[in-house]
C-alpha cells in the first residue's frame, strides 16, 4: 500500500511538473531590469551628506600631511645649506632627524589614506547602512516591477554590458530613498 501512494504522488508530480508545464516556463523570459548605484548614492541626500563628511576630513588630513611634507622639505634645505659647517656628529643627527620626520609621513600617510585605513574604514561604517537602505528599496523596487534579476552598470562596475533604458531603474529607486520608503 506503502509503494502504490508513493507511486501515485511520483505519478502526480511528474504530470503537474510535465513537459508542457516545463515548456511554458522555459519560454517565458525573466523580467530583468538594471539600476546605476554610483547615481543612486549621487542622488541620495543622506549618501551626499556622508560623501561631504569624508571629504572634510579627508581634506583635514590631506593638509596636515602637506604641511609635514612642507616641513621636511623646509628643514631638508635647511641641512643642505648648512652642512659644510657642520661636523660629522651634527650631520649624523641631522640626517637622522630628517629620516625619521619622513617616516612620521609616510606612517601619517598609511595610516590615514591606505586601503585599510582611517578613511577606509570611516568610509565603510557610515556607508554600509546607506548601502544597507539601497539594497532593501532595490529589492522592494524588483518585488513590485516583478523583477527576477537586477544587474548594476555605473563607471567604476560594468556588470551589466548593455541594458535597454526602458529597463532602467535607478531613478525609481533614488525616488523611493528619497521618500524614505
Amino acid at each position: 500500500m506503502k509503494k502504490i501512494s508513493s507511486f501515485l504522488i511520483i505519478l502526480l508530480i511528474m504530470t503537474v511538473t510535465g513537459p508542457a508545464s516545463r515548456a511554458v516556463a522555459q519560454t517565458a523570459p525573466p523580467k530583468i531590469g538594471f539600476v546605476n548605484s554610483a547615481q543612486v548614492l549621487m542622488g541620495y541626500p543622506e549618501a551626499q551628506e556622508v560623501n561631504k563628511k569624508l571629504d572634510g576630513i579627508a581634506r583635514g588630513w590631506q593638509s596636515e600631511l602637506e604641511k609635514m611634507s612642507k616641513d621636511l622639505q623646509q628643514k631638508y634645505q635647511d641641512f643642505q645649506k648648512k652642512e659644510p659647517l657642520l661636523n660629522d656628529e651634527e650631520k649624523n643627527r641631522r640626517r637622522q632627524e630628517l629620516v625619521e620626520l619622513e617616516n612620521k609621513g609616510i606612517a601619517y600617510r598609511q595610516d590615514k589614506f591606505s586601503s585599510d585605513g582611517e578613511l577606509a574604514q570611516l568610509t565603510d561604517s557610515l556607508l554600509t547602512p546607506i548601502k544597507q537602505k539601497v539594497i532593501k528599496i532595490i529589492e522592494q523596487v524588483a518585488k513590485d516591477e516583478k523583477l527576477q534579476f537586477i544587474f548594476d552598470r555605473n563607471e567604476q562596475i560594468m556588470v551589466l554590458l548593455y541594458g535597454d533604458p526602458k529597463y532602467d531603474y535607478t531613478n525609481l529607486v533614488i525616488d523611493r530613498l528619497k521618500r524614505g520608503q
